[in-house]
């Protein structure tokens, strides 16, 4: 049953189209379950009905005519109860209704299957055999594992109108509409730009190319490079492996032939597609042919073909990124958009963000806001190969992106972007007024920043400072790691554009939902691995470059203040500490007039709270990191739509190790900050002010 489960699912993902696809699936689970008719009803959520889409066996002509009630006949009791229904006569339940179209009166047993996404119904399947008998056991649970595999493909169907299409012919509208997770408000207009993550087999889409010979061309550059990897690395291990062990290299070589696999690839190019699609549409087929050998040691081959497509499609992909086309109004979609993507951008062209995956506090999310662009995360289930260069209308305020929106829709936008601009000009008249309650206390009020085009907003805005630079932006946004002068540069530029104010600079910060194009940290849980000041105190020599330019950078400016991220107790400040006095000494050696700096620490790791009053005597500032603290205090994944509604900086465990921060903190007379997405919410500024 797992063998026919995969082998469904996979021919079932391979169709290019929706209705294909549901064919095949009704075909197959007749097949599997022995049964002699099989359907799929989806709904159709205008009139709250099931409408058949694919079936098997039954004899409906026109499937998209034969509806029923959503609370109508058994699909209705699968509707009601969300479980399945297995019946050895379906004429004899009560709640049987006959669907005379379907002539389903020949046939006594019956299985119902509800298709759920996310709470959410999206279907029936259904299976009949013409004895009166039960399904089996077995039977029944593959339909469910089936339905549960099925249940995000299908939804993404309902989302991009494939369903609808089906289901009303006559409709010719091309616009779409995703929803998602609001992170980042705001109004953009802009046309789409889809990023695709590296070398990953089952994210590239299918598309159509006119330029036949030149996908050829780039299909066949990207063998060379891959043949000629692979002879460097058999001869670098020469000396290293057996012959027998070496045979597998060989082995690559000849599937990389022209003749073999390459012919392949260029005969579905030939049909019409990219070389990304055609090069994923035989190495699954190859995938497919060797998991379903009998022979275990072939069936282990299946994972060198999945490799050897993976190094290809990578080069793929670098050739498109040398030349990247960007239009004037840039909207980000993919599956995963990272830092590195919205670094890539010209400055004055990204309008919007969309993201498959992610929350409101993913770390994208949260550079979205500091731009000022608007962002959507969440949104799972993204057609990809349908919306490059689309026009594409971001409402960051509601979550929502409409995909070649109407005249209609895109006029009323036009006007909702145009009064937002109004807003903004209407509140600088603000920025130059004190940062003071009405009854004289005052609050410093500083940005988080990271990109060099937050540099001009954060000015504009009348902001006292930096309270948290992250230093790894420049990182990411490079093909390697940056060297002392280049650094130094950087540290220099943002140090004099807001002196004599505090910038308050964060050591490397990567790992977790930021990781280095040039230096992939691979972890099965990236926000509980190897991160922040673990990563940085493993790699002195990164460390100790950094805080060379840093405080090289901020000679005669005297602003800077080092923040040290992701500590989890005090063996790490002190460790931490040592080599910042050693760099401090060490310029004082060499004549150089540098006062030493501030330095404080993050506190983001749960495990802090209990150390803060010995963590307080060692540093000079504390600054809370809400948005890691919350994840980690309420154990979820602030990066995981699907739990994005349970991270919640409110919650009352989160408010009590503030106040306990705060309170152990001020014993020590040592002053606490929020760095986190909570302090730039207009709510929680109130309760963070009282505490």
């Amino acid at each position: 049953m797992l063998n026919a489960l995969r082998k469904v699912i996979q021919e079932v993902n391979g169709a290019h189209h929706f209705d294909e696809g549901l064919l095949i699936l009704v075909q197959r689970i007749r097949e599997i379950v022995e049964a002699q008719a099989s359907a799929i009803f989806l709904v159709d959520r205008r009139f709250a009905e099931f409408v058949l889409l694919a079936t098997k066996g039954y004899s409906a002509k026109s499937v998209a005519e034969v509806r029923i009630d959503l609370t109508e006949g058994l699909l209705g009791v699968v509707a009601h109860k969300k479980e399945p229904l297995n019946l050895d006569n379906a004429v004899e339940h009560p709640q049987f209704v006959s669907m005379p179209a379907l002539g389903e009166d020949a046939f006594a047993g019956f299985v119902g299957v509800p298709i759920i996404h996310q709470r959410r119904l999206l279907g029936v399947i259904v299976a009949q055999k013409k004895q009166a008998a039960r399904f089996s056991n077995q039977e029944e649970s593959f339909l469910m594992t089936l339905a549960v595999c099925l249940a995000s493909e299908i939804a993404k169907a309902e989302s991009t109108g494939a369903i609808s299409q089906l289901v009303d012919a006559k409709s010719q509208s091309d616009e779409l509409l995703y929803s998602g997770v609001p992170s980042s408000p705001g109004v953009g207009v802009g046309h789409a730009v889809m990023v695709f993550p590296t070398a990953d087999l089952e994210a590239v889409p299918y598309k159509e190319t006119q330029d036949i010979d030149g996908e050829i061309q780039r299909f066949r550059e990207a063998l060379t490079e891959i043949r000629e990897e692979i002879i460097r690395l058999n001869k670098r291990l020469e000396t290293s492996l057996s012959p027998e062990d070496r045979a597998l290299f060989d082995a690559y070589l000849l599937m990389l032939d022209e003749h073999a696999l390459g012919a392949e690839v260029e005969q579905e190019i030939q049909k019409g597609q990219w070389a990304q699609s055609a090069l994923c549409k035989v190495i699954k087929l190859h995938v497919r042919h060797f998991s379903d050998m009998d022979n275990v040691y072939l069936q282990d081959r299946a994972e060198d073909v999945r490799d050897l497509g993976q190094r290809i499609l990578a080069a793929l992909q670098e050739e498109e990124r040398k030349t990247p086309d960007y239009p004037d109004k840039v909207i980000l979609i993919g599956e995963e958009v990272t830092a590195a993507d919205l670094a890539a951008v010209p400055v004055g062209s990204l309008v919007g963000v969309v993201s498959a995956t992610g929350s409101s506090n993913s770390h994208v999310a949260i550079l979205a806001r500091s731009l000022g662009v608007p962002a959507v995360m969440g949104v799972e289930d993204l057609a990809l190969n349908k919306l490059e260069s689309k026009l594409v209308i971001l409402d960051g305020y509601y979550g929502h992106a409409y995909i070649d929106p109407s005249d209609i829709v895109l006029r009323e936008f036009q006007r909702l972007a145009k009064e937002e601009l109004q807003l903004n000009e209407d509140l600088k008249s603000l920025r130059k007024l004190p940062a003071e309650t009405t009854d004289g206390h005052k609050v410093a009020m500083l940005v988080n920043t990271g990109l060099s085009a937050d540099l001009g907003l954060s000015l504009n805005v009348g902001a006292e400072g930096v309270g948290l630079y992250r230093s790894e932006i420049p990182f990411l946004a490079r093909e390697l790691f940056p060297n002392l002068q280049e650094q130094q540069v950087i540290y220099k530029q943002l140090l004099n554009a807001f002196a004599p104010h505090p910038v308050t600079m964060r050591t490397l910060d990567i790992g977790g939902d930021k990781a280095l194009p040039y230096f992939p940290i691979v972890e099965d849980n990236p926000f509980l691995g190897w991160r922040g000041i673990r990563f940085t105190l493993d790699h002195p020599e990164l460390f100790l470059t950094q805080i060379h330019a840093m405080l090289r950078a901020s000679i005669g400016l005297d602003n800077l203040r080092i923040m040290l991220p992701m500590i989890s107790d005090v063996g790490e400040v002190e460790e931490a500490l040592n080599l910042i006095h050693s760099v401090h000494s060490e310029l004082l050696m060499e004549g150089c007039l540098v006062n030493m700096p501030e330095v404080g620490v993050m506190v983001e790791v749960p495990s802090v709270l209990y150390q803060i009053g010995k963590i307080a005597k060692k540093v000079d500032f504390l600054s809370v990191g809400t948005n890691d603290l919350t994840q980690y205090l309420l154990a979820v994944d602030r990066n995981n739509p699907k739990v994005a509604n349970r991270y919640d900086s409110f919650h009352p465990s989160v408010l009590m190790a503030l106040e306990h921060i705060v309170k152990e903190a001020h014993q020590e007379n040592i002053p606490v900050s929020i760095c986190g997405e909570m302090a730039g919410d207009p709510l929680a500024v109130l309760l963070l002010l009282g505490m």
